[in-house]
């Protein structure tokens, strides 16, 4: 490819595996929502905050940034398979986030209350949530995708948590009444 550019997107569509299809198609809105998330995800990445280090008693150390760069090329292969490549998403993948939040969830304080969101990796989160949100709406109906991104949703939850909570961030309870 030489140019970015290729203003086939000019008239208000866009082109996939499935074919063209309007921009503001609901498929065409969640593959945007996953596009959005992985770049917030990428920022997460960038931040001088995450390449914080995972160590649990008797097992290998785990950089936080790696785990954000998985993260992100999961999300490639579901934009692609949402646009209809044969690529699909391993289900091992969601029960790397699960293992992943556990592993965190060790070292936090136990969660009672709603918390004020901190921090870009809460902002991933929220958008996470539409992305999922947009997916469904699309009617995609692998499970493996909506599995995954639920949990990935927990696991950006639990990561803010985790790296505030390394940073010596104290976390704000939210309540009803100021």
């Amino acid at each position: 490819m030489n140019k970015i550019y290729t203003k086939t997107g000019d008239r208000g569509t866009t082109g996939t595996f499935r074919g063209r299809m309007a921009k503001d198609d609901q498929l065409a809105q969640a593959l945007g929502a996953v596009d959005e998330l992985n770049s917030w995800v990428g920022l997460c990445y960038n931040s001088p905050l995450t390449p914080l280090f995972i160590k649990e008693r008797g097992t290998k150390e785990v950089s936080l940034d790696n785990e954000l760069k998985r993260v992100q090329n999961n999300l490639f292969i579901i934009g692609s398979q949402l646009a209809g490549s044969e690529k699909r998403l391993r289900d091992e993948e969601t029960k790397r986030l699960e293992k992943l939040i556990d592993k965190l969830t060790k070292d936090l304080p136990k969660l009672s209350n709603f918390i004020f969101p901190m921090g870009y990796l809460q902002v991933a989160r929220a958008v996470c949530r539409r992305a999922e949100r947009e997916v469904v709406k699309a009617e995609i109906k692998e499970k493996n995708i909506l599995k995954y991104l639920n949990r990935l949703s927990d696991a950006l939850f639990t990561m803010g948590r985790w790296v505030n909570f390394k940073m010596g961030v104290k976390e704000e309870v939210w309540r009803s009444k100021l």
